[in-house]
């Protein structure tokens, strides 16, 4: 072989070469393109079922009206994941900054200081949860009742408490069903006076082992009325003298229909002169006639006064109350007497 005929028989034999390693690099690129495009439809999916699974969690936690919050806490920044920032107190998130001390601020003052130091006892690790059902002030001035839970998910490494997450419920209306059912139970349907259980609630509070005085009425000629005029005109006529009731006596004492037509005024004096003074005063609402629905009616009322001592219970009150409204009712009715202890003696 010649010398100058061996360079071109090596360049012939790496030609091959060259195109024998291209090969395996384009199979490599096109295996890197389908795993990365499974990757992609894989990635896809999988964010699918988190969408999904976030609307499904949404979903739950908005009807059932949970509010999830999130706390960063070093910063105090608050994230709201399914309803906007303020919503909860009508406020905008311009006019309310995502902040814990915005939250602080719109706590109702006499919560105040309890919520925040339920929180605080949380993040100290003296609670295993932050738990708190209280009030806010709306954006309008109204009360928003709030049921509030939640705890550390997050700690640096030194255990710092990092991130906080939680819910919070408005349970608003669940707080007026509950007042509304509590004044029912407590309120005469007819009149809006309290009832017996209200008195007897209101005496055992407010009065027990001390002193005051209680108002036994029954309305003279009632029974006729009603059964001549009828029950529609008789409610009518209950209605008028719970109205007198309450401005003569106004919001000083308390005032209930026990039933039927008997009163009961709960007064803390023991003043005999102011009482003579308010009973003299409901009387004379009735000394004349009155027109009611456009019909003339004469009504008395037999009034007995009782001032209890700290030692007497409501029912050994309201039996000496009554015991003077039937001395009244016997010495010829529409007037008033206080109960004497030589009154018992002549039962």
């Amino acid at each position: 072989m010649e010398p100058d005929e061996q360079p071109s028989n090596q360049l012939a034999n790496a030609e091959p070469s060259a195109e024998n390693s291209a090969e395996p690099k384009a199979d490599l690129i096109a295996e890197l393109k389908a795993e990365n495009a499974a990757l992609k439809r894989e990635n896809a999916k999988l964010k699918l079922l988190n969408d999904r699974a976030e609307e499904k969690l949404f979903a739950a936690l908005d009807g059932n009206r949970l509010c999830l919050w999130e706390q960063h806490l070093p910063s105090g920044n608050l994230t709201i994941f399914n309803m906007r920032w303020g919503e909860l107190l009508g406020f905008s998130r311009e006019e309310l900054a995502a902040h814990v001390d915005s939250w602080k601020q719109n706590l109702h003052p006499e919560d105040k200081e309890w919520v925040i130091k339920a929180f605080e006892d949380h993040v100290e690790g003296k609670s295993d949860y932050y738990q708190a059902v209280h009030r806010m002030i709306h954006k309008n001035g109204s009360v928003t009742w709030v049921s509030d839970r939640g705890r550390i998910v997050e700690r640096k490494p030194d255990g710092t408490p990092l991130r906080m997450m939680g819910t919070h419920m408005d349970i608003t209306q669940e707080k007026r069903y509950e007042q509304e059912l509590s004044e029912l139970a407590h309120c005469d349907p007819l009149t809006n006076l309290s009832n017996r259980q209200a008195i007897t609630q209101a005496f055992e509070q407010e009065y027990q082992h001390s002193t005051g005085s209680i108002f036994f009425i029954d309305l003279d000629g009632f029974k006729e009325l009603n059964d001549k005029l009828g029950h529609k005109f008789g409610d009518h006529l209950l209605i008028h003298v719970a109205d007198t009731l309450r401005g003569v006596i106004g919001t000083q004492a308390h005032i209930a229909r026990l039933g039927g037509d008997e009163f009961l005024i709960l007064h803390p004096s023991q003043d005999q002169t102011l009482l003579s003074e308010r009973a003299q005063s409901l009387l004379d609402v009735y000394r004349q006639a009155i027109i009611l629905e456009g019909t003339e009616v004469k009504l008395g009322l037999s009034i007995g006064i009782y001032s209890f001592a700290p030692s007497d219970d409501f029912v050994t009150a309201c039996e000496f109350a009554d015991a003077a409204m039937y001395r009244v009712k016997a010495q010829g009715k529409h007037d008033y007497q206080f109960w004497q202890a030589e009154q018992a003696a002549g039962q």
